[in-house]
């Protein structure tokens, strides 16, 4: 739910987007998530009731982050994006830490896997984004982005001995990848799509899925909070660009406003507020309503790349995109679980 994605904790199932951090905000074990059978049901409170708005801000930031890329690229190199939005991001998520009196994970190995989830969460994708939408619309951007489930499911295949394809969830694969190919126009042989660009874009969703799947198998059971967690990932994000951005790019001649504004959007909306509204949302609602602003993100990514960047969208954008989710969604199934069985007169049930 992954996602893209993209922090979670170890053992979450949540499709991420591009502009979480890399571990998501819950998991269908947290309690506050998935109440337990039989427990009289909280009531509904103010803040439970407003959750509706909430998931729509999430939907709006994270899909007004292609934008953001977009714009920052006019004014930085994309790898410079990328490290303003890891270094604004992490300063958000440290800020609440030290409002919630919470620390860092101390252990050496909760670091050395945290730096791998950077990687493949965090650093990778987001700078493949940045590269991508030099040559690609955000529009586009956005919808590959979507693909993650699919990259998600055909890899946990092999990694996840556990999770076994349905065939419905098989079906949805062989539809989103239909829907990517109507996406680019392949019975058009590609024409006016730059192929190199794309790559990078679904090379990014397919990252998010590799890292979702390393933090399932090493993090899993993790006894460090979300916040703490992800305040790391970002931290340990933040300084491998720190030290890979010197070596590609030169400073910058200047700081235009506009874009520098899209790159601290970007960050500290898109990627530090965006993890903690996410958080609110699962622990409110759970993990299976959260996740679906996946597919709000692909709509909104669109809408704002041809009303204020004025990209041009040809009809099979938004029907490749919508065959994209079609399958996304058929890919995120579960089969529904059987009923009980009702006990027998006379005996009792725990």
């Amino acid at each position: 739910m992954s996602t893209a994605t993209g922090a979670p904790t170890a053992s979450a199932d949540i499709t991420n987007s591009p502009a979480t951090t890399a571990l998501p905000a819950a998991d269908e074990h947290t309690a506050a998530a998935a109440p337990r059978t039989g427990a009289t049901p909280p009531k509904a409170t103010g803040r439970a009731r407003g959750w509706p708005v909430r998931f729509a801000v999430l939907s709006l930031v994270w899909g007004f982050s292609f934008l953001f890329i977009k714009v920052g690229t006019q004014g930085f190199a994309p790898l410079q994006v990328t490290l303003g939005r890891v270094a604004f991001g992490a300063l958000v998520l440290l800020a609440m830490l030290v409002i919630k009196r919470e620390r860092l994970p101390r252990s050496p190995r909760t670091w050395a896997h945290l730096t791998v989830a950077a990687f493949f969460l965090n650093a990778l994708p987001f700078s493949l984004f940045a590269y991508a939408e030099l040559t690609i619309p955000s529009t586009l951007a956005g919808i590959c982005n979507a693909t993650s489930p699919l990259w998600g499911m055909a890899l946990s295949v092999v990694a996840l001995s556990e999770d076994r394809p349905s065939r419905r969830r098989v079906a949805g694969l062989g539809i989103g990848f239909l829907g990517v190919l109507t996406v680019l126009g392949a019975w058009q042989g590609f024409s006016g799509t730059d192929l190199t660009g794309t790559a990078m874009a679904l090379g990014a969703s397919l990252c998010y899925s590799i890292g979702w799947i390393y933090v399932r198998r090493t993090l899993a059971g993790s006894r460090h909070s979300h916040l703490s967690m992800s305040s790391t990932q970002l931290l340990l994000a933040t300084a491998q660009l720190a030290v890979v951005t010197p070596l590609f790019t030169t400073a910058p001649a200047g700081y235009p406003v506009i874009p520098l504004l899209a790159v601290f959007a970007l960050g500290a909306l898109g990627t530090g507020f965006a993890f903690l509204l996410q958080y609110g949302l699962v622990a409110e609602v759970g993990p299976t309503t959260a996740q679906m602003v996946t597919y709000f993100i692909p709509v909104i990514a669109t809408t704002a790349g041809v009303a204020l960047l004025h990209e041009q969208l040809s009809w099979n954008t938004p029907v490749g995109a919508l065959i994209v989710l079609a399958g996304a969604a058929l890919t995120q199934s579960r089969p529904r679980p059987s009923s009980p069985s009702l006990p027998r007169p006379g005996t009792t049930t725990d």
